[in-house]
């Protein structure tokens, strides 16, 4: 392995600084949208394609917000809803 001076090691910590600062940015950016609310004429435009693809002619009768941090924790949630209702 060649040995690094200390100029190309300066040069590699300010590159990935660069990529570490871009990477929070994104992860901001996809917190924001994940923790937005779905406007009210959005859920029922989407209700009413989804009932008409499949041929329903039910009425929505509720519509509930899981507002998790993760995926996982909104798994475990309809998880152990399921097994409250058995």
């Amino acid at each position: 392995m060649s040995e690094l001076t200390n100029q190309e090691l300066v040069e590699l910590v300010h590159k990935l600084s660069a990529r570490l600062d871009q990477a929070e940015a994104e992860i901001a950016e996809l917190r924001k949208r994940s923790d937005a609310s779905i406007p009210e004429d959005v859920i029922i435009a989407i209700s009413a394609a989804v009932s008409a693809f499949m041929g329903n002619k039910g009425k929505v009768k509720a519509v509930h917000y899981l507002r998790h941090r993760t995926w996982a924790a909104q798994g475990r949630q309809s998880v152990q809803q399921r097994m409250l209702e058995n």
